[in-house]
């Protein structure tokens, strides 16, 4: 993607032209109006929708310090090698003084920021875990409209926003490291549930072989295997090595996906959820807007006065 000049105007429609024609600034400021939620991130989910679909997500994750930025990284510098246009989404948490995304480790990413061919964002959960669960795929969708092919999307940690953002992808790789305490944590997570291939970083280290044989046996524990067992590989992203393996399991996975038309049927699934989480985040605003003013202070008074009980004063205010 050719690097542009900048676009002042605030229309998403010109800000995703400008973006598509490989404005850095016009595709920011597209992601920044998800970002901020509101009218302006419905106007770009209008604009970028029709044009979305075409782009394949990864999603990658697991416990802090597993190296998943470095691995990353390297796996950047390999699709680079190829050819291959790609996007990062890195998902941080809120910075408690900013409200920012916390970059941490992602800084050694910054030496792709000069490749025309590499886009990386960070954004930051700010708390609301709602607003994330909304914000991600919209700006997946931005990068997919602005024409890149492939968009990464990296968490931090092993929470449940972290499984179902990194579940919301095409392919999920899990990150861990050599030790029975990582496997374990990710099982616990949901984590193995959700992973269509299992990386064991710094295999170099004590243990590698244990965490390879632990992940497999839990792997023969599934009582309901589906047409694809999640390949474990061993990598050591400091070095790079592993990385061309990693990548091949992922291609792999995209592949027996697209041919049995299980790709499909995911997406179906994921457009479902966030359809749902749209609804539900319509719905409690409106029940915000329920909670206050007169009509509201008489059911409360009513409520503490013992002349009505919770559940009827609620269904009187949404009546």
């Amino acid at each position: 993607m050719a690097e542009g000049g900048t676009v002042p105007e605030r229309d998403p429609s010109a800000l995703l032209a400008a973006a598509s024609a490989g404005d850095r600034a016009a595709l920011a400021r597209l992601i920044s109006l998800v970002e901020r939620g509101g009218d302006g991130a419905r106007q770009v989910g209008r604009v970028t929708h029709p044009l979305s679909g075409r782009a394949y997500t990864v999603g990658i994750t697991g416990a802090p310090g597993a190296g998943k930025s470095t691995l990353t990284d390297r796996l950047l510098s390999h699709l680079r090698a190829q050819g291959t246009d790609v996007a990062v989404l890195a998902v941080d948490p809120s910075s408690p003084f900013s409200g920012g995304a916390i970059l941490g480790d992602r800084v050694r990413m910054q030496d792709h920021a000069g490749d025309a061919g590499v886009y990386i964002r960070s954004m930051a959960t700010r708390g609301h875990v709602g607003g994330l669960a909304l914000s991600t795929p919209e700006a997946i969708r931005v990068l997919d409209a602005a024409g890149f092919p492939l968009v990464l999307v990296e968490t931090v940690g092993v929470g449940q926003v972290e499984v179902e953002v990194a579940g919301a992808a095409d392919t999920t790789v899990v990150v861990v490291n050599p030790g029975w305490g990582d496997a374990v944590q990710a099982n616990k997570a949901g984590l193995l549930e959700a992973a269509d291939v299992l990386v064991v970083n710094k295999s170099d280290r004590p243990g590698a072989a244990e965490a390879r044989r632990n992940l497999e046996m839990m792997l023969d524990m599934n009582l309901a295997p589906g047409p694809w067992r999640p390949p474990v590989v061993s990598a050591v992203a400091a070095t790079g090595g592993g990385v061309a393996e990693f990548w091949d399991s992922v291609v792999a996975h995209r592949s027996q996906q697209q041919e049995s038309g299980a790709l499909v049927a995911r997406r179906a699934v994921r457009v479902a959820a966030e359809v749902r989480a749209v609804v539900l985040h319509l719905l409690g605003a409106r029940a915000d807007g329920q909670c206050s003013g007169p009509a509201f202070d008489q059911a409360v008074a009513d409520v503490a006065a013992r002349r009505t009980d919770p559940w009827s004063a609620a269904a009187g205010l949404l009546a």
